[in-house]
């Protein structure tokens, strides 16, 4: 793949960034035909499908952050000059062709291409029928954006493809693809699992779990659960899972203000079999299974654990790798949570919302990674590299 200068990249996203900018009513009009069709029902979906002005100026931002980032690619990692006289340097590499497959989120259109391309990729959008007018303005201003510093339109492409047609393309691409990195539920990472030929970095699930412990300042620990769980319930970073601890002083009154407050706020409630003795009228929770869902509602449960290693494999078996966080005043206690849990985020005294690289300093996202090869976290503009070596000689052979 030909490498293109920075100045080339940084001449398109500026021409993206103004389109983006003249052209708002267009995507509004756009957005409200998706918005029309789709079944309200929905609420974590249809919050993310939305587009409003506020959206809108996010996206610009996320463009112009990009292009202000140094350019990822052909970065020297190392270099080496052995006995032999070869001399051996590791750079940044782009990946190729990366697809991601996402649901509902026209503002992925934008995020997802400005990092692909700015670091060097071309990228294959496969959006949801949902926001199919959305994305097909959104796809349409970045070949604007391309033709106008005379590029081809084949660095951002959209596929509207239905699932047989995606099943058939993931065996047997119409092209080389890379790296595919699906965006979604567990049944959407199944399924391109299944079906890939190529590497599959996944984005998983959320159902992220924060845990009480007998050290927390109780008020603190009321304010990050509220902003963790209601803050935005469609985000993959909200939480779904409370543990408490029963030697936390006044256990069960902290319990009881816990389910009033929740429910104030008109979240619905599943309860253990501990916790219910104080909490009696909410369902208790039928099957294990449940611990392991991602509820993307205003749902959450409360459970009780009577030590920290039983709330670290409580995490460990039933969270999906996303986040988890810890509220504790002791920093050996939370050390060892944060060491222990096999999460791609761990928090101390913080809300799960956190986990985002526009707020960790990432900047943009791709996704949140929850594979541990090659990145775990957010993905940004750095992580969307690979490397290479280039080996410099003289006629060296191998003897």
């Amino acid at each position: 793949m030909k490498i293109l200068s920075e100045k080339i990249k940084n001449n398109v996203l500026g021409s993206m960034s103004k389109i983006l900018t003249e052209n708002r009513t267009k995507l509004l009009e756009a957005n409200k035909k998706d918005l029309d069709f789709f079944n309200i029902d929905d609420e974590a979906m249809y919050d993310r499908l939305v587009v409003n002005h506020k959206k809108i100026e996010e996206m610009i931002r996320a463009i112009r952050d990009v292009r202000a980032q140094s350019d990822p690619v052909n970065n020297e990692i190392s270099t080496k000059e052995l006995q032999n006289g070869l001399k051996v340097v590791n750079k940044t590499a782009p990946f190729g062709t990366i697809m991601i497959i996402y649901e509902s989120r026209p503002d992925v259109t934008i995020e997802a291409a400005v990092l692909a391309f700015k670091a060097n990729n071309k990228i294959l959008l496969k959006g949801g029928k949902e926001a199919l007018y959305s994305n097909k303005v959104l796809v349409s201003f970045w070949h604007q954006a391309l033709m106008e510093n005379n590029l081809s339109t084949d660095y951002i492409q959209l596929l509207t493809m239905n699932r047989e047609e995606t099943q058939a393309f993931l065996k047997c691409p119409s092209e080389k693809l890379d790296l595919i990195v699906p965006r979604g539920g567990e049944r959407l990472i199944a399924f391109v699992k299944e079906h890939a030929s190529c590497a599959v970095l996944v984005s998983g699930r959320g159902n992220n779990f924060l845990y009480v412990d007998k050290y927390a300042n109780w008020e603190k620990s009321l304010e990050v659960i509220l902003n963790a769980k209601t803050d935005k319930i469609s985000a993959c970073n909200a939480l779904d899972k409370i543990l408490v601890n029963t030697d936390l002083d006044d256990y069960q009154s902290k319990i009881a203000r816990l389910g009033e407050v929740l429910k104030d706020k008109g979240i619905s409630i599943l309860v253990d079999e501990q916790v219910k003795e104080v909490l009696n009228e909410e369902p208790l929770i039928s099957e294990e299974s449940i611990w392991e869902e991602e509820f993307l509602a205003m749902k959450c449960c409360i459970g009780s654990v009577d030590s920290l290693p039983d709330a670290i494999e409580k995490i460990n078996t039933c969270s999906g790798g996303h986040s988890a966080t810890i509220m504790t005043t002791d920093t050996e206690i939370a050390k060892k949570f944060m060491e222990q849990v096999d999460c791609a985020v761990v928090y101390q005294n913080a809300s799960t919302r956190f986990t985002d690289g526009g707020q960790m300093g990432v900047g943009a996202e791709l996704a949140i990674s929850t594979d541990k090869l090659h990145h775990r976290g957010p993905l940004g503009l750095n992580e969307l590299v690979t490397n290479k070596y280039y080996v410099y000689g003289n006629g060296q052979i191998r003897e």
